[in-house]
């Protein structure tokens, strides 16, 4: 009987094959794990999105009615014009569902209340809008740099923006001092910051500042250097409903099927401060107070010049404080005004005042190029029409008031000395005379003078009752 034999070869190959078929199951599992556990998965997903795109985030809308607050910044960027918009942002930081709007017209100002207020506007956790306006209305110099950090840039029809290159005595368009370019290289670059952050044209913001270029409203809308033109409040209201603005990287919607107005005015305290802030009043002051005291110990007037001329000089003394000031330009400004008051007590031809007129002309130029100063725009054209104005004034009051002095008096008993007038006969033994309608007793000047009834005499002095007289001519008796 055969028995049945198992070939040993053939059970070698059953058994490779299934740890083979084993091997395979274990490497698919691996690509598998290391694909992320799903095959089918590729390398983007629309239900992911993606980080680097330019798509907006989350849009936050206003819940509730919003409150639009309006605000003027209407002159000199300064340190009253900064407290007055820090106490704007104070008040706009207490509402809920806040939209600022900055109605500016400015022809410039100092960079340190500047930046600030454009850090304001940067840290603010609600849409600032700036609007240039209204018609004629101008963001000059410091005002462009506000302009482009606003949240929305907007401007009325006939206003300007630009002109923003800094100022200095000497200095020149594109040329200047080591330290003009340095001055020139920052402010260009915090214009570029803002633009770049606000999604506006760079190259056009910047040419404000390097080439002092000013656009109208039409051209800078063209030039996407503001965002909208807008004509009145109603029309920037309507422009703004549903515009989507970045703020501290989030994006609103602003929705104002819902809102309500509140004006934030200037308070009467820093409105006075401002007027005296402004450089040109500063200096207007400054030059009259001096004036006004130097004529009230020259020609003394109750006080009331000399009252007038502190509280100017003090005026300016505030105003002075709060804005850059070259000391080279007041010392040069004290000295043309040493100069006109010496030229007055030495009674000179008119050669130290014309000094001291072009002295404190100079100094009125140069009294605002300091540091901080560099987008201060002063009219040098009012500064020289001021400084020659008021010192040929002054030259004529004090020649005039000088001349009224020396005059010999006419009434009172000042007014006798020099009056002549006839003895008349003697009642007794005192001789009289009859002068402004008054008899007067009259005695010689000199006791070896001898007066008689008829002689012409004239008044030398006064005493009491008493005239004191010198003949004139004699009468035919005497």
């Amino acid at each position: 009987m055969r028995k049945k034999i198992f070939a040993p070869n053939s059970f070698r190959s059953l058994r490779r094959m299934a740890i083979q078929a084993l091997a395979v199951c274990l490497s698919l599992l691996l690509i598998t794990a290391a694909a992320g556990g799903d095959p089918n998965e590729g390398d983007t997903s629309p239900d992911i999105p993606n980080q680097s795109s330019e798509e907006p985030r989350t849009i936050l809308k206003n819940k509730g009615r919003v409150t639009v607050f309006i605000a003027d910044i209407d002159g000199v960027i300064g340190v009253s014009m900064e407290e007055h918009v820090r106490n704007v942002f104070s008040v706009a930081e207490k509402s809920k569902n806040a939209l600022l709007v900055i109605k500016l017209d400015t022809p410039g100002g100092l960079v340190d209340s500047m930046s600030k207020i454009m850090s304001m506007i940067s840290d603010a956790d609600f849409p600032v809008v700036v609007w240039v306006a209204p018609a004629g209305a101008r963001a000059a110099s410091a005002g462009a740099f506000i302009l482009q950090a606003a949240h929305v840039a907007a401007m009325a029809p006939e206003t300007n923006v630009g002109a923003a290159h800094p100022v200095r005595v000497g200095d020149e368009d594109k040329g200047g001092s080591e330290m003009d370019r340095k001055i020139t290289n920052d402010l260009t670059a915090k214009m570029r910051s803002f633009a770049e952050e606000r999604g506006r044209n760079v190259e056009a913001a910047e040419s404000m500042v390097k080439e002092s270029v000013s656009l109208t409203a039409r051209e800078a809308l063209d030039l996407e250097v503001i965002d909208l033109i807008a004509g009145d409040e109603s029309g920037l209201l309507n422009a703004l409903d549903g515009r989507l603005v970045e703020v501290g990287g989030r994006l609103f919607e602003i929705s104002l099927d819902d809102h309500e107005t509140a004006r934030i005015e200037m308070s009467a305290r820093l409105r006075a401060l401002g007027i005296i802030s402004n450089p040109e009043i500063a200096y207007f002051a400054l030059l009259a107070g001096v004036f006004l005291l130097i004529m009230e110990m020259r020609i003394p007037g109750g006080y009331l010049m000399g009252s007038c001329g502190a509280v100017l000089l003090l005026a300016a003394a505030y105003g002075l404080r709060v804005l850059p000031v070259n000391m080279t330009g007041l010392a040069l400004l004290a000295g043309g005004i040493v100069a006109i008051v010496a030229d007055l007590l030495v009674g000179g031809v008119g050669v130290f005042a014309a000094f001291g007129i072009g002295a404190a002309l100079l100094g009125g130029l140069m009294l605002y190029d300091a540091p901080g100063g560099e987008l201060l725009r002063v009219s040098s054209d009012l500064v020289i029409a001021v400084t020659i104005t008021k010192g040929v004034i002054f030259l004529i009051i004090v020649f005039l008031a000088s001349k009224a002095l020396s005059r010999r008096p006419v009434s009172g008993v000042e007014g006798m000395k020099g009056e002549r007038a006839k003895i008349l006969e003697a009642g007794g033994k005192d001789l009289m005379v009859l002068i402004h309608g008054e008899y007067w007793r009259v005695e010689p000047i000199e006791s070896y003078l001898m007066l008689f009834p008829g002689d012409e005499v004239e008044v030398v002095d006064v005493d009491s009752m008493t005239l004191f007289v010198k003949p004139v001519k004699k009468s035919l008796e005497g």
